[in-house]
């Protein structure tokens, strides 16, 4: 019976050492910080590793320190053009200073979030439908720079900030279809008249060149007939046949017979 009765009093002894133990170690990952308050005060951060804590005296706050993907809801947004928008986005974010991201905000991965959806609102509307579709970068950036601002009391870093999709009416996508027809239409037709310019401009240039030297406008008129004559074609074509041509034939005619007398 005192055998029975002094294991029966040492089980219980067993029992709280067990949880005193239980509460006085913690191990912590690499990538995991503890922040340590000791009768309610703030004490310290602690890890990784083993971790030991006086029982009902200090408690610990587990903090993840890997970098968080907080996925933003779609958000109704009005451009500034009034043009009407659902835009979602991606936020990627990490704890840096434990000790403010659980004393100075309550869950600051809902604040986070929070703060991301008025954000995302607020940039988008100050700019235009154009501007959202074509500089998506320039936004990216200014979102994430005021996010990093305002949680950088809270101990966060806001390393990235993407938007996903930006989704218009279908009535605003065959407006845009029809804006662009009409660039390309507008381009189509200035480039055109850019070649009729630079054409005239070439034709105006060889027609100096050829007023200036006659010989080179009667080289060109027979290199003409030359062409037309080895066509292949059943049709007549009348050629005027003009009389300074004649002249300047004559001309070499006679200069090639004065030439071979002087020879002979």
């Amino acid at each position: 019976m005192d055998n029975l009765e002094s294991v029966g009093f040492f089980v219980p002894l067993i029992i709280l050492g067990m949880v005193f133990l239980w509460a006085a170690i913690k191990i912590l990952r690499e990538y995991e910080r503890g922040v340590v308050f000791t009768l309610g005060r703030f004490t310290g951060v602690k890890g990784p590793g083993l971790i030991l804590l006086v029982p009902f005296v200090q408690q610990m706050v587990r903090t993840d320190l890997r970098t968080v993907v907080l996925d933003v809801p779609t958000q109704d947004v009005i451009s500034r053009d009034n043009v009407s928008v659902k835009v979602n986005a991606v936020v990627y974010f990490r704890v840096l200073d434990p000790n403010n991201a659980i004393i100075q905000v309550e869950n600051f991965i809902q604040a986070t979030s929070q703060l991301a959806q008025t954000t995302l609102r607020s940039v988008l509307g100050k700019h235009d439908l154009d501007e959202m579709l074509a500089e998506r970068d320039k936004l990216n950036a200014d979102i994430q720079e005021i996010l990093d601002k305002q949680t950088d009391a809270w101990g966060i870093k806001v390393a990235n900030v993407e938007i996903k999709h930006v989704d218009i009416d279908e009535s605003m996508i065959r407006a845009i279809a029809r804006q662009a027809e009409a660039e390309r239409e507008r381009r189509a037709k200035v480039i055109n008249a850019e070649g009729e310019h630079q054409a005239a401009a070439k034709l105006l240039e060889a027609a100096r060149i050829l007023s200036e030297v006659p010989e080179a406008m009667q080289l060109r008129y027979l290199s003409t007939l030359n062409v037309l004559a080895n066509e292949r074609s059943h049709s007549t074509i009348i050629f005027p046949f003009p009389v300074n041509l004649a002249d300047w034939l004559d001309g070499q005619t006679g200069r090639a017979q004065s030439q071979r007398s002087t020879n002979s």
